[in-house]
């Protein structure tokens, strides 16, 4: 059994925002100030919001990729606030 596609519409602003309905940001534990990848796909535009669940998903997984790097210093930095 598959489970509906939810889609909702959203507007492009002239800065290029635009505002992530909000059971996404509540689904996909988005708030304030979190990070996101931005991917071009054959499809269109995949964002990965780069949250602690994501983050701990990952551990041991990618050791050797630069991405690891760059979360590890974000991870620095937001303890430090």
């Amino acid at each position: 059994m598959s489970v509906p596609l939810k889609i909702d519409i959203v507007h492009f602003g002239t800065k290029g925002q635009v505002v992530i309905p909000r059971r996404l940001r509540k689904e996909f534990e988005i708030e304030e100030g979190t990070k996101a990848t931005v991917v071009a796909t054959p499809d269109g535009i995949l964002l990965n919001p780069i949250t602690r669940t994501y983050i701990k998903s990952l551990r041991g997984k990618y050791k050797h990729l630069p991405l690891m790097e760059t979360l590890k210093e974000m991870k620095r930095e937001e303890k430090g606030r």
